[in-house]
């Protein structure tokens, strides 16, 4: 039972610790990573920033049923001369500054639809783009766990070896001691030398790729490891049964969602390009005001007109056509896309599924295999010790009784990471979900907040 207190040491502290750094007091929980992941992952923030982005379609599609205003000014010199047609005098000059103003106004009465469904498009991106969101919101998550996982199990390993190199440093001199006095040849103390050898070189491998998962915590999370601690899996978060889970996956997972709801846009698409074969009315206010035209100072004119118009397109190109042609395309190209991401929802979750019911089974056997190779190893020596086993039978349970050591911890880190990706492929795997203690975005907010904004340059956070 001495190396299950070892273990728990080794899943309990940091990377840090490992290689001799220093480090503060705190710890760092499961929980508290994600949390800070959720909050500062650049991923994350740049999708949220997008989705902002995306809810500006809105008042840009509404901006169709609005009115269209525009002013003008003009000035300028002007010089005319009249001839005297009847021969009773000579030329006559004027010299004028013609100047002007006038405002207009036009207003769409019936556009073919197409501003309504615009509308209807734009919201349907905008849910599509909170899908897309939510989905890197669950992908950050779930990289984040892998890679916390990933530094407790390096760190657990890099122990394990560490320790391995003290054993065969002694195993080392025993034997070069028993050689001094005649038990045992030579070659003994070559294959303890090799095994020994053979330690600091998987000593280095563990060093690097302890490393490599430090590196990718600080990606994930945004801060160095601490003292993490030990971290359990989240099954009980999970549906009971494969069948459940594949369920939940198939009405909850954003890849889903979000293909519905670019079939919705690319419906209100097509309505879109066929509004473009119908008939549009305007009508259309301006007012005229220019001083000193035609070159006769002091010459003021008004004018006043309303007038209303009525456009019926009836064959400009064949553009028309084949643009709602290819919007049908596109509608059927985002209807299989759904289909597609089902499939692949279907297979995440079995595969997960699958993933953490073998590594349940694994933790029972590498456990068996721990403790039958603690009894072993004792045994052989024992029995070394009496000259029934040689140094190389005693090197050999060492490193079985490691490597079961080595695969218990693998498959412990296998099975936390599979129930993370188990609530992944379902699409639970959110802030809310897994109770992290952190606000949760509100997209709609913003939403809200621009839906019906029409002028304004600043961003509703002041930008």
């Amino acid at each position: 039972m001495r190396f299950f207190s070892k273990l728990g040491w080794a899943l309990g502290v940091s990377a840090l610790a490992a290689s001799g750094a220093s480090f503060p007091a705190s710890a760092e929980t499961m929980s508290g990573a994600l949390s800070r992941a959720y909050s500062n992952n650049p991923d994350i923030n740049q999708q949220r920033a997008a989705v902002r982005a995306r809810d500006e379609q809105v008042p840009t599609a509404k901006a169709g049923w609005l009115p269209h205003a525009s002013g003008n000014l003009n000035a300028g010199r002007q010089v005319s001369e009249i001839s005297n047609l009847f021969g009773q005098g000579g030329n006559t000059k004027y010299g004028a500054f013609p100047r002007g103003s006038g405002a207009q106004v036009t207003e769409t009465v019936f556009d073919g639809m197409r501003t309504a469904n615009s509308v209807g498009q734009a919201e349907s991106s905008v849910l599509q783009a909170r899908e897309t969101m939510r989905e890197t919101e669950i992908t950050t998550l779930q990289a984040g766990a892998t890679a916390y996982m990933d530094v407790l199990r390096d760190t657990a390993v890099l122990g394990l070896r560490a320790n391995n190199i003290k054993v065969l440093e002694v195993q080392l001199q025993q034997t070069r001691d028993r050689f001094q006095v005649g038990e045992v040849t030579r070659t003994d103390v070559a294959q303890a030398e090799s095994s020994l050898a053979t330690g600091r070189a998987d000593y280095a491998v563990a060093q690097s790729q302890l490393e490599t998962s430090v590196a990718n915590y600080r990606r994930q999370i945004g801060v160095p490891p601490k003292q993490l601690q030990p971290a359990q899996p989240i099954e009980k978060l999970l549906a009971r049964t494969v069948d459940s889970a594949i369920l939940t996956g198939l009405e909850e997972n954003p890849t889903i969602l979000g293909a519905l709801h670019q079939v919705d846009a690319a419906q209100a698409a097509v309505k879109v390009a066929e509004g473009a074969l119908l008939p549009t009315a305007t009508v259309q206010g301006q007012v005229l005001q220019t001083n000193d035209t035609s070159g006769f100072p002091n010459y003021n004119q008004w004018s006043v007109s309303v007038v209303g118009a009525i456009n019926v397109p009836l064959y400009q190109g064949g553009a028309e056509y084949a643009g709602v042609r290819q919007a049908k395309e596109t509608l059927g190209q985002a209807r299989l896309a759904v289909d597609s991401q089902r499939i692949a929802v279907r297979a995440a979750v079995a595969s997960a599924w699958g993933q953490l019911q073998a590594a349940r089974a694994q933790i029972i056997s590498f456990q068996a295999a721990v403790r039958a190779s603690e009894v072993a190893l004792n045994g052989v020596r024992e029995e070394a010790k009496v000259g029934q086993r040689t140094t190389l039978d005693v090197l050999n349970a060492q490193q079985t009784l490691l490597n079961s050591r080595v695969q218990l911890v693998t498959a412990q880190h296998d099975r936390v990471v599979a129930s993370y990706a188990v609530m992944a492929a379902e699409g639970r795997l959110t802030a809310e979900g897994l109770g992290l203690g952190v606000v949760a975005y509100n997209p709609d907010i913003h939403y809200q907040q621009t839906k019906n904004r029409f002028i304004g340059l600043d961003t509703p956070d002041g930008h």
